[in-house]
């Protein structure tokens, strides 16, 4: 599928292989949700632009290359969102962090806004959308139109797992946004859960219900 990056990088799906478990409690389904985020964000982030400097070593110069072009925002997806960004802000201490809160009805399985708050400059950055589930694709597309409404051009996508049917709304709906994924499931059930999935991940990083 274009622009579907589906990473089988060997750390990752070990580490998924963990969360998926049910046996998997709430303190380590989070430290492995940042972990896998990090991981991908190592991936997502390969083909940013960068520029060359001269740096002084201890001993003489070195020319060396740092980041370039636009600046980045990380904007998760409220609730479960929110375990993807600590990880990722390690890497990238420089990027600005937007929220957007949407949850889904449970018997339209439509999303509702109840929350954004974005960087003032937010147009004007390379934005990575996170949410550890891709599953219809309506948050993930409302979220979409909704930074593109604010001026948002470079938009990438990040899930830990995604269904063919979410897969599909997003590059129906934005077929400019690249999106990544650690793994691509079999499908959705009748109550929009991706199967095998790994359950809520919202409620299994929080330990709600």
């Amino acid at each position: 599928m274009a622009n579907v990056h589906v990473l089988d990088h060997p750390l990752i799906q070990h580490k998924l292989a963990i969360l998926r478990s049910k046996r998997t409690g709430v303190k380590e389904f989070r430290e492995i949700v940042g972990e896998i985020a990090g991981l991908m964000c190592y991936e997502a982030t390969r083909n940013l632009p960068t520029r060359e400097v001269e740096v002084e070593t201890p001993l003489m110069t070195a020319k060396c290359r740092v980041l370039a072009g636009k600046k980045l925002a990380i904007v998760p997806i409220l609730r479960a969102g929110l375990g993807m960004v600590d990880s990722m802000v390690s890497l990238i201490p420089s990027a600005k962090v937007g929220h957007i809160g949407l949850y889904r009805d449970p018997e339209t399985h439509k999303p509702v806004e109840y929350y954004c708050k974005l960087p003032d400059d937010i147009g004007n950055r390379q934005v990575f959308v996170v949410d550890p589930m891709l599953a219809t694709g309506g948050s993930a597309v409302a979220a979409i139109s909704f930074l593109k409404q604010h001026g948002c051009r470079n938009i990438i996508m990040m899930n830990i797992i995604g269904a063919p049917e979410g897969v599909e709304a997003v590059q129906k709906a934005h077929p400019d946004v690249e999106i990544y994924l650690a793994a691509l499931d079999e499908k959705l059930n009748d109550n929009a859960y991706i199967l095998p999935g790994l359950g809520d991940a919202g409620d299994r990083i929080f330990g709600t219900k």
